[in-house]
């Protein structure tokens, strides 16, 4: 097998087996054309582009939908977890399918405690969401948990002196971009959306296509408009164009990568 020069790595959330209109969910049946598309790619002589694959957040349907797939393909992926949603709040992952992933081969990081945007946090909050998320994924995992990636993309110098701090060697940001071979500790993701055709992602990993480009630039554009606007009203007018559902406690959940 090619080794590979850059990588492109590719954020998931959750999978069902019918389509939503929810823009962060992704059909199974798109997801194993997408694995098929992986396994295709990485079979490629010459310098394009790896595709790696992230999960964040912990949805119990990476383990029920997601893992199968990309084991029966020998695929690996990186999952992040918001820790305090384990096992507490329904349609997400407990420690059972948590330690079952691990053990599988599958690599587990952390997605912080609460989901809470890491630029909100006082010391003792960031704290709990930075140490405590990973103390706890090593202790019920039994393994060291060195990745981080930032609840909603959002991060500043406070936020990545914390990471390291509290022992993340390598955090993951929402920023689409290319990354060398061996990525540093800053890597960029893109956001894969149920609205995405095959042929489209496809073409982000040929060498000639201008398709990520124009995506470094939308996201400088979304950068520009969370300073504009804030936070707040920023994600709910993201709600509003993802068509975001409301969870069992009639909040957002997610927020805006």
């Amino acid at each position: 097998m090619p080794q590979p020069l850059r990588r492109l790595y590719l954020l998931y959330h959750e999978l069902r087996p019918s389509e939503s209109r929810y823009s962060y969910v992704v059909e199974t049946g798109t997801f194993e054309t997408h694995a098929d598309l992986f396994v295709r790619l990485r079979k490629i002589d010459g310098s394009g582009l790896w595709p790696e694959i992230t999960f964040d957040d912990g949805h119990i349907s990476n383990f029920e939908f997601a893992a199968p797939i990309l084991q029966s393909r020998g695929l690996t992926a990186r999952f992040f977890i918001t820790v305090g949603w384990t096992g507490q709040k329904l349609g997400y992952m407990g420690w059972p399918e948590l330690r079952s992933l691990h053990e599988a081969g599958q690599l587990i990081g952390a997605h912080g405690w609460t989901h809470t945007l890491l630029t909100h946090c006082n010391d003792k909050a960031l704290g709990n969401e930075l140490g405590g998320a990973r103390l706890a994924l090593e202790d019920k995992l039994g393994t060291s948990i060195t990745t981080m990636s930032l609840p909603g993309g959002r991060y500043n110098r406070r936020v990545l002196s914390a990471c390291k701090e509290a022992g993340y060697t390598q955090i993951y940001t929402s920023i689409p971009r290319v990354e060398p071979t061996p990525a540093g500790s800053l890597v960029g993701r893109l956001n894969i959306r149920g609205d995405m055709t095959l042929e489209w992602i496809s073409e982000l990993f040929q060498t000639d296509s201008g398709a990520l480009a124009s995506l470094g630039r939308q996201h400088q554009m979304k950068a520009a408009a969370k300073t504009l606007l804030g936070d707040r009203l920023y994600e709910r007018l993201w709600a509003l164009l993802n068509r975001k559902e409301a969870d069992e406690r009639g909040d957002s959940g997610d927020s805006a990568g």
